[in-house]
């Protein structure tokens, strides 16, 4: 018999290079909500417990946020910049002026 277990990202997130394109990714092609995944995901790489301290969330307080539809954006900040991530802003050559 064979066991199959569920995927989990986390367990493939080694470095953070892929983490960083794991979220470039999401966050080029997916939803919000896809992102605050993806978010949850890395975190759970990373350790939530090491991010709650490096943010000073409180872990539920962090678990709370990363499963939220819509968490605030001072936060999400925090998180990226605690897991060692900046943001960019590029423009979108596809967009219609």
């Amino acid at each position: 018999m064979t066991q199959t277990r569920v995927f989990d990202a986390a367990r493939y997130l080694k470095n953070d290079e892929m983490i960083a394109l794991f979220l470039k990714e999401t966050l080029e092609t997916g939803t919000t909500s896809d992102f605050i995944q993806a978010l949850n995901t890395v975190a759970r790489a990373k350790g939530m417990t090491d991010l709650a301290e490096k943010t000073g969330i409180g872990r539920e307080s962090l678990y709370k946020t990363l499963s939220s539809e819509k968490p605030r954006l001072d936060t999400v900040f925090k998180i990226i910049h605690a897991l060692g991530l900046n943001i960019s802003i590029t423009t979108n050559k596809t967009a219609v002026s």
